[in-house]
């Protein structure tokens, strides 16, 4: 007798499969309470420095994130468009207005909330839960298939919001921040737009199967979970800090 085989669920064609994908926005780290304690203006000065500080562990891994999926790539049309986001973080030139890169603009923000370069720098203040969560993700960029890779970066569908929430309600709730420190959360909005239509791109053209779309959906899950856990042990840490 012949074993019935399972029946292959058809996959979702583009619009569907970008409307689950973006339907992952319900689980972004925007939700978290402490986010939303942030920025509805209910953290004190020693939290938001706490943040900022750990937070910086992060904006330092992601060029190394980006080097480690364009090292994998082995399309050149890929990689001149992925390395923009390399120079996008860790800047050019003298590192001053639009070339600083976004290592610099988190920079400025330390020093706007009251931490100095030389603190910021020394990740002194960053929690083991942070580092765990931000090295996981460097190791998966560099060991996935680097169309999975790219999947994971996705979560950047959801990030303008965030930033436009802080600038809308930071100035009011912390006047004491200097304005000039927020300039990376203006600068990000721009940038998360035009690197979506890239990842979008690669993710709908390459995950054409149900399963591979469920797989897609799973990694950028993970992302999720990453950016979840690292707030998870910041919100621990800065009770404490």
């Amino acid at each position: 007798m012949t074993p019935t085989l399972p029946v292959q669920e058809a996959p979702w064609d583009p619009v569907e499969f970008e409307r689950q994908l973006r339907a992952k926005g319900a689980g972004y780290h925007i939700h978290h309470r402490f986010n939303q304690r942030l920025n509805g203006g209910d953290c004190s000065p020693d939290e938001i420095r706490c943040w900022v500080a750990n937070r910086f562990y992060y904006q330092i891994c992601i060029p190394r994130k980006d080097a480690a999926i364009l090292a994998n790539m082995p399309d050149r049309a890929h990689r001149r468009l992925w390395v923009d986001r390399i120079l996008d973080h860790d800047g050019s030139g003298d590192y001053a207005g639009s070339q600083a890169g976004g290592i610099e603009a988190w920079t400025r923000l330390g020093e706007a909330v009251g931490l100095s370069r030389d603190e910021l720098w020394s990740l002194e203040r960053v929690v083991p839960g942070v580092r765990f969560a931000c090295d996981a993700y460097v190791n998966f960029a560099a060991r996935a298939p680097w169309q999975e890779a790219v999947c994971s970066s996705l979560t950047e569908m959801f990030a303008p919001q965030i930033h436009k929430d802080r600038l809308a309600s930071w100035p009011g709730h912390y006047p004491w921040i200097e304005a000039d420190g927020l300039q990376y959360f203006r600068s990000r909005i721009p940038l998360a737009t035009r690197d979506v239509e890239h990842g979008l791109q690669v993710t709908l053209g390459h995950f054409t199967t149900r399963d591979a779309q469920q797989r897609a959906l799973d990694i950028l899950q993970f992302k999720l979970d990453i950016l979840w856990s690292m707030l998870d042990a910041i919100e621990k840490a800065c009770r404490h800090d």
